[in-house]
Formats: structure tokens, sequence, C-alpha cells
């Protein structure tokens, strides 16, 4: 189990999102369901283990500058994990001197996705 939504917390690598998270480590038993391990990961985005980090850098950010990661959090949020229609996806694709046609052919290809698109677009 990881993020493919890339996520700010402290218990979630912001590079590949793997989750640190024992029952999916060493505490994992087949006895376990995906409910069990459902509410075990939402029980640990609420409530943040940052000695026991996944990603140290934004453990020490949780820890000793509150306010900052917390806005992190909030722009990776609006960033990647907020839906966009696909004019809003083209228009921030165009913006950055992309033309239309070319924008439209990379997300279709990539099936709306805009990083792909984009990593299309670039190479």
């Amino acid at each position: 189990m990881k993020f493919t939504t890339k996520i700010w917390h402290p218990n979630v690598s912001s590079q590949t999102g793997a989750i640190c998270l024992d029952i999916l480590k060493d505490q994992w038993s087949p006895a376990l369901t995906i409910k069990t391990a459902l509410v075990s990961l939402q029980a640990l985005l609420s409530a943040p283990e940052p000695t026991d980090p996944q990603d140290a850098q934004v453990a020490q950010q949780f820890l000793n500058d509150r306010s900052t990661f917390d806005s992190t959090a909030t722009f990776w949020t609006s960033t990647y994990a907020t839906e966009r229609s696909t004019s809003e996806i083209v228009d921030r694709l165009c913006a950055m001197g992309f033309d239309a046609d070319s924008v439209k052919g990379a997300l279709a290809a990539t099936n709306g996705d805009e990083n792909a698109a984009l990593e299309k677009l670039l190479g």
C-alpha cells in the first residue's frame, strides 16, 4: 500500500508515497483485513507520528515549524489532490508556453493526468 498522489505528511514519503505503518511492514498478519489497514491509515493521517517518520524532512518541519508545515501541506493538497476540469488543466499548461492542441493531445494520451501530460510535452 502506498500513495500515488503526492502527500506532505511525516509518515508518508514525499518522493515515493511509501507509508510508515507497522501493520504494513513488520506487524502484518494474514488475519488483517483491508478495512483494518484503511482504518489504521486513517488514524495515522489524523495523528502523525513525527518521531517515527517515513520522511525526516517533513517530520522536522512538523516538529520545528508547524506553520510552514501546514502551509506546505495545504499547497500540496491544492496542487496534487484537487480535481481540476480539463479546461483548467489546458489553461495551466498553455500558460507554461505550450499550444492548446499539443496540450489536448498530451492529456488524451495520458488519460487526463496533468503531470504525465506535462512530462510528455517536455519529452
